[in-house]
């Protein structure tokens, strides 16, 4: 089931269709002003990266870019480094509030820890 984009020569508005199927009648007026001067646009498209991807293009926690920390999915990354490489465990409740900025999610303070 596609959706179309649409531009308006007369207002210049864009609009987006979704149709059933492909053999579905499109649009013939713009919805903003009812003018019959569509032009189909050639939509953007999203591409998903897996998860191990995503970090080796990130980069080294160890020596980041200046847009590493950018992306909260970076979050903890660092410290989860230097803890394997020190061969020591992080405390669960680290564990916790790291896993929750990557969902979004600011950490309390962590003074306590």
């Amino acid at each position: 089931m596609p959706i179309y984009e649409f531009l308006c020569r007369t207002c210049g508005q864009k609009s987006n269709v979704f149709v059933q199927s492909v053999n579905s009648a499109l649009p013939s007026a713009c919805p903003a002003c009812g003018a019959h001067d569509l032009t189909r646009l050639i939509s953007s498209f999203a591409y998903h990266k897996s998860e191990s991807t995503r970090l080796e293009e990130a980069g080294d926690p160890m020596s980041p870019g200046p847009d590493y920390y950018k992306d909260p999915r970076n979050i903890g990354r660092w410290a989860e480094t230097r803890m394997k490489q020190m061969g020591a465990d992080m405390p669960s409740q680290v564990q916790d509030m790291i896993q929750a900025a990557r969902e979004g999610e600011m950490p309390p303070p962590v003074k306590d820890l």
